[in-house]
């Protein structure tokens, strides 16, 4: 039976989960999409009940807690920390900077925990898409990258796009195992490997 912990993933990942011991991360974090995101709840019949509590804020500021967070991840050397200075550089300390900031504290972690065989798909929209990627080239390695996933919804689903959906993103920790000592088959694995990227 697993464990559902319940809090910043942050936290959690810092605090109880080992080092290479998760096969999967579907990563799908808020979008600074600068809303507020309430739970509601139904009465019996199922109506909406005039109660709603607030389920998370999709707001990023900078602020004194996001530059201790940011001094955090570029204190260390290395890729990550030359990708968030240059996206400061570039951005500033504004909204993006504080939520680009939180979101790479976590990837480095996410990166710790996952196996050597492991997957990460992240689900992101175009506003921070972009930035996201880079971010992710730089603690999985640029080569690790494997695929978008597009998907179209079935209905619009309130989209002005019609039901676009902007998909998750792919990334392997590491380079995977060889599948054969097997020299010919070895040679043609890899070649679907390199293929796929």
């Amino acid at each position: 039976m697993g464990t559902l912990y319940y809090g910043d993933n942050l936290e959690i990942l810092q605090r109880y989960i080992k080092d290479e011991t998760v096969d999967l991360v579907y990563l799908d974090p808020p979008f600074n999409s600068a809303q507020n995101y309430n739970a509601f709840f139904h009465e019996k019949d199922g109506t909406d009940a005039a109660s709603q509590i607030r389920a998370f804020e999709d707001t990023w500021h900078w602020d004194i807690e996001t530059k201790k967070a940011y001094d955090a991840v570029t204190e260390r050397p290395g890729k990550v920390s030359d990708v968030i200075q240059a996206f400061y550089t570039f951005l500033g300390g504004n909204d993006m900077m504080a939520y680009l900031t939180t979101m790479s504290s976590r990837l480095v972690e996410l990166r710790r925990v996952l196996k050597p065989t492991g997957s990460l798909y992240l689900h992101c929209d175009p506003t921070a898409s972009h930035y996201l990627k880079l971010l992710c080239d730089a603690i999985f390695g640029k080569d690790r990258y494997l695929a978008e996933i597009i998907w179209k919804r079935s209905s619009a689903h309130n989209d002005a796009k019609q039901g676009r959906k902007q998909p998750p993103a792919r990334w392997k920790p590491k380079p995977p195992a060889p599948v054969s000592t097997n020299t010919r088959r070895t040679s043609r694995n890899s070649r679907a490997c390199n293929s796929a990227r």
